[in-house]
């Protein structure tokens, strides 16, 4: 009998529990290349994830108190556990927005720590708390003392659906993204810094997507995370289907409205490259954009940043490192993989993204998943 009972139990909570958000793939949208087990930029061995989500309130906007639809993310490059820099750059396709930290991987070449994400107002508390967590957690020198963090944050502005003159996310906030960082599948859409954002007049938010190259090409991986917040609805082109003009209605904004979004890009790869090559990757996440039709306007903050986890030798009695790199003319393939995963990511996050009200009750609603089907299939996609 008491068997009975627990799988009865089991039948109710599987029927409460929502059915999980199918990926692109799952609908059928087509995209080239092979994705990795997770599909997902932890397919890059050692990058971890974590996000926080911060939803609160509905009605009419009162600042400082909501509704509050914003969250931080946290990409560690080889986890929390370890202080080694990795190799890094960081590309600029259109510089209306803010990443912290990127003055010294230019000058270095080296990403020390995570990148964070959030919103626009939230930049300097998310700065500010993740120093605060790297002293707090180490290393030291061999003093005791930790000298200096220069901390990577992005940001998009969520101000339509969320109160971002409230400063609403706290250190708080900043520390259990970090904490919950993680390895396997990366959650999407409505969550972490995306949480409140709006992509090709859709709900945005974050989206991630990899790829597993042959070992006749190397067999690396490249892996890619957008926190999407960019694009006009009749821009928007899935797999060369014009999506956004094929469900022109209830837009995010009017039809006259300039381009004011923006687009954070974190690529990954295992493939052992210098930062000058990892720039040359990072503007490929460009071409990733424009396969879905964004033109990158003015008022967009569109701002990518990429790294290596391969790992260099030290020799510490002549304090060099010594590494291995791939040619120039070995780089296509590492090309051809960004500009997939950014694609995909960016279609994961619309597809994964539900429908969200905000402040004043204004409602930004998700990319139907029957109208995309439909749409794919009119175009014979």
């Amino acid at each position: 009998m008491g068997a009975m009972w627990l799988l009865a139990a089991l039948l109710l909570l599987a029927a409460a529990s929502p059915a999980p958000r199918p990926r692109a793939r799952d609908l059928g949208v087509p995209f080239d290349g092979t994705p990795g087990a997770w599909n997902a930029i932890t397919d890059v061995a050692g990058v971890t994830v974590g996000h926080e989500t911060i939803v609160s309130g509905e009605g009419k906007l009162v600042v400082g108190k909501g509704p509050v639809r914003t969250g931080v993310t946290a990409v560690f490059p080889r986890g929390r556990d370890t202080d080694r820099p990795a190799p890094a750059a960081w590309f600029s396709l259109n510089g209306n927005g803010e990443m912290t930290g990127t003055a010294w991987i230019e000058e270095s070449g080296l990403l020390h720590g995570p990148v964070l994400l959030t919103n626009t107002h939230g930049v300097g508390v998310v700065r500010d708390a993740a120093l605060a967590w790297r002293i707090k957690h180490g290393p030291p020198d061999a003093e005791g003392y930790y000298w200096s963090s220069l901390p990577v944050v992005g940001e998009t502005w969520d101000g339509e659906l969320n109160d971002i003159n409230g400063f609403h996310v706290k250190p708080e906030n900043v520390a259990r993204a970090i904490e919950t960082a993680k390895p396997g599948p990366v959650a999407e859409g409505n969550v972490g810094g995306g949480t409140g954002s709006i992509c090709f007049e859709f709900k945005g938010g974050m989206g991630t997507s990899s790829r597993k190259l042959p070992a006749k090409r190397g067999g690396f991986t490249v892996g890619v995370l957008v926190q999407c917040n960019c694009g006009r609805r009749p821009q928007l082109t899935i797999a060369g289907v014009p999506v956004g003009r094929e469900i022109p209605e209830q837009p995010a904004y009017g039809e006259d409205a300039d381009e004011t979004g923006s687009i954070l890009i974190v690529i990954a790869t295992d493939a052992p490259l210098l930062p000058h090559q990892l720039e040359r990757v990072a503007r490929r996440a460009s071409m990733g954009l424009a396969r879905l039709g964004s033109i990158s306007g003015n008022g967009s903050g569109d701002l990518f940043v990429a790294f290596s986890t391969s790992d260099p030798s030290w020799d510490a009695a002549k304090r060099r490192y010594t590494t291995s790199y791939l040619s120039n003319e070995d780089l296509d393939p590492v090309f051809e993989a960004t500009v997939q995963a950014t694609e995909e990511a960016i279609v994961n996050a619309l597809v994964a993204a539900e429908t969200m009200t905000g402040i004043d009750g204004k409602t930004v609603i998700a990319l139907p998943h029957d109208r995309l089907k439909k749409a794919l299939a009119k175009y014979g996609r």
